[in-house]
């Protein structure tokens, strides 16, 4: 599997969506999954042209950290026991599952002085019992409560869509999505700008970008699954 070859095959298929939608395709930016991959797979993957990498599990976070720091930007977006934000704290660029207050307390407490960590707080806008994140309803509270940790700034929101081999299918939660950042965004809080959408996968990326993805996190369909 060359990444190469696959990351021009994916930047096509975001420039179609980017056409229909009307979208400036620099809004758009691909976020390499590497959970299943080495740290020179991760390596390779920054060669071919890619500018962030995600890991989703401490170790491999540890792991790319070690290899890809300084060469792109990092995100972290699995979930995270509380207990290991420390690790993660000062090395991670982005942090996408921000789903409860816990986490936002253990970063005020572990962040360095004056460090801010740009976060997406993960919503569950399918409504899915096995989806993490805040319920759609609550995030007006959640994203009011942020504002007691300044070391927390809201960067975007993040959503998991169903897994569907239709991928219209998706279309609805990513539109959710979009529609609750706008509320997010009229209330104008210096801690919560929230420019961003982390949404879309392999399967579904183009419709994300379509309904207005910024980041988009792709694995498999990018840098494969074994090397």
């Amino acid at each position: 599997m060359d990444v190469k070859e696959n990351l021009s095959r994916i930047e096509q298929e975001i420039q179609t969506a980017c056409t229909r939608s009307g979208r400036d395709r620099s809004e758009i930016h691909i976020i390499a999954v590497t959970k299943y991959v080495t740290a020179d797979r991760a390596l390779e993957a920054i060669d071919a042209g890619i500018r962030h990498i995600g890991e989703n599990r401490l170790e491999g976070a540890l792991e790319k950290w070690e290899a890809c720091a300084g060469q792109a930007s990092l995100h972290f977006v699995g979930s995270l026991q509380t207990r290991k934000v420390k690790d993660i704290v000062d090395k991670y660029d982005y942090f996408h599952s921000l789903d409860r207050l816990s986490l936002a307390r253990e970063f005020q407490k572990r962040s360095p002085e004056n460090h801010v960590v740009p976060c997406m707080v993960q919503v569950n806008a399918s409504g899915e019992d096995s989806k993490a994140g805040i319920a759609p309803e609550e995030l007006p509270d959640f994203i009011e409560e942020l504002k007691n940790y300044p070391a927390v700034q809201v960067a975007g929101l993040m959503t998991m869509a169903p897994f569907d081999e239709n991928s219209e299918k998706t279309r609805p939660v990513f539109r959710k999505l979009r529609e609750l950042r706008s509320d997010v965004q009229k209330q104008q809080a210096p801690h919560a700008p929230c420019p961003h959408l982390s949404m879309g996968m392999s399967n579904d990326f183009a419709v994300a970008v379509e309904e207005g993805a910024t980041f988009v996190r792709i694995g498999t369909d990018l840098v494969g699954n074994r090397k």
